[in-house]
């Protein structure tokens, strides 16, 4: 299989997701060009961020980043340490070399576009470190991206619907699971659609 069999699948998707599940391998890497050079919204995570940092390529106007700080760090040639000792500037940098928007993951996420706009919530719950709710995040903001959002609005609006889903659900004392999210997710979404609309 080749990236190339995937060409009629890109053009008939309006939003991409991309990363989870792709893996390191030739593959994955022969897939990051197609995709980069598909002019529509997209979401880039995980291994799409991993394979980012070392294949470095222009994304389409309109796309997402959702690193987390080590992924960030990778993308940015730093440590950890340095992106957690200025997550502000470190989504910002984000922003502005991948001209996109970025959603610097972790305890108090923070948003930020490539004009240094950068928004911070402070909602979530710590049970939300779990494996998979960060898969989930990124197809809240593929899907709020294919309703018509902007990429700023699609990410601000996601990283919040997607904190206080664990904020809801993470006070019941138990862990999280991704699946636990989405139904949560939809009860916020009909309960706020006056301000949505």
């Amino acid at each position: 299989e080749s990236a190339n069999q995937l060409i009629g699948v890109l053009e008939r998707a309006s939003v991409l997701v991309v990363g989870p599940g792709l893996g390191q391998a030739a593959w994955g890497r022969s897939l990051l060009s197609a995709v980069a050079n598909a002019e529509r919204p997209q979401v880039w995570d995980a291994d799409a961020l991993n394979l980012l940092a070392r294949t470095p390529l222009a994304l389409p106007s309109g796309s997402i980043l959702t690193p987390h700080p080590g992924e960030a760090a990778r993308l940015l040639g730093i440590s950890t340490e340095a992106v957690q000792a200025d997550r502000p500037g470190a989504a910002r940098k984000l922003a502005r070399r991948y001209a996109s928007v970025c959603v610097l993951k972790g305890a108090g996420t923070l948003v930020a576009d490539p004009a240094g706009q950068l928004a911070l919530c402070e909602r979530g719950h710590p049970a939300m470190a779990g494996a998979g709710l960060g898969d989930v995040l990124t197809g809240v903001l593929a899907a709020l991206l294919a309703q018509g959002l902007d990429a700023w609005s699609a990410a601000s609006l996601g990283v919040w619907l997607h904190a206080c889903a664990g904020e809801r659900l993470g006070v019941k004392g138990r862990g999280l699971a991704a699946s636990d999210l989405a139904p949560v997710i939809r009860e916020l979404l009909e309960e706020h659609s006056a301000c949505l609309a």
